[in-house]
């Protein structure tokens, strides 16, 4: 007990000691925080009335297509020691296409149409997208700056690393991956339009489908057995089911909330795909079949949003 006591007094020391180096970051996080807490108030009101139960069902059976879809990459594991770097980058940089394609087309073009709406304003809608999209850059700057982890481009980040071992920093470095997409399937949901909601959750589960297999080839490379890698890798995958209640919450208790939340889900999206997927496609040299994979998967995301939308 002692002991649980004094990793936590060392971890909360590390957070403040990380808020007042970085204070622009942290006050921007709270503020993200917050919002997201009043959204989430409104969302459970929404919650509690008649009819609500038809957009969670949509939200968990979006977020447990995700989950699916990552647990088939992972099991792919089991039949492969490892794949080529410029195989990988390729799948990445397929996976970065359609992730910033959802963004565009079945994220922000919804949100600035809703907006157009409801306030009556294409300038207005507009200026409501941008402050989504704002904070979900805060709130995935935040969460890389607070949360240990480890990438495989820049290392290991965050406060107290060092006291968790590699796997878990995979692990915390998954989620923060992971949770994005679970958001912006839940936020897709919330008025139960299936035009907005079945694209965006197409996409997203055919590119986890080659995440879930880097992720299990990655953890594999840490130490970890074929089993347990694989075992991980799926697991990661329940973030997204937990990312679309909360992205369900912050998008359906006001009508402004619906495009805020969309952008706060797409700005989420861009951030990981620049800060993440496409420095790891860039660092081995396979820039060319990364860019080619992006293309192709952005080029299959506006076919599907059109297709299906």
């Amino acid at each position: 007990m002692s002991e649980t006591l004094s990793t936590t007094a060392v971890f909360r020391a590390a957070w403040l000691a990380q808020a007042r180096a970085h204070r622009g970051v942290a006050l921007g996080f709270a503020a993200a925080l917050l919002a997201m807490l009043g959204l989430l108030l409104g969302g459970l009101y929404a919650a509690l009335q008649p009819g609500a139960e038809s957009n969670l069902r949509y939200a968990l059976l979006g977020g447990g297509a995700g989950f699916a879809a990552t647990a088939l990459g992972a099991l792919l594991a089991l039949g492969l020691r490892s794949i080529g770097q410029r195989m990988q980058d390729g799948m990445l940089g397929f996976a970065a296409g359609m992730m910033l394609a959802a963004s565009s087309f079945s994220l922000i073009l919804p949100a600035l149409e809703a907006g157009g709406e409801i306030l009556g304003s294409a300038p207005a809608a507009a200026l409501t997208v941008v402050a989504g999209l704002g904070l979900g850059v805060l709130l995935m700057l935040g969460l890389d700056y607070f949360t240990p982890h480890e990438h495989e481009s820049s290392g290991r980040h965050g406060p107290q690393w060092q006291r968790l071992n590699r796997v878990w920093l995979f692990v915390l470095a998954i989620a923060l991956h992971n949770i994005p997409e679970g958001m912006a399937i839940g936020v897709s949901f919330a008025t139960a339009d299936l035009d907005v909601g079945v694209p965006l959750t197409s996409a997203i589960a055919i590119q986890d489908i080659p995440e879930g297999l880097a992720v299990a080839l990655a953890l594999r490379a840490t130490g970890l057995s074929a089993r347990a890698a694989v075992l991980v890798a799926v697991l990661s995958g329940l973030m997204e089911p937990v990312g679309a209640v909360v992205g369900l919450g912050i998008s359906s208790g006001f009508a402004i909330a619906y495009p805020l939340s969309l952008g706060l889900a797409a700005g989420a999206m861009i951030f990981v795909v620049s800060h993440e997927v496409i420095p790891e496609t860039h660092r081995n040299g396979h820039q060319t079949v990364a860019t080619l994979g992006l293309m192709i998967g952005f080029g299959l995301m506006m076919f599907l949003d059109t297709a299906l939308g």
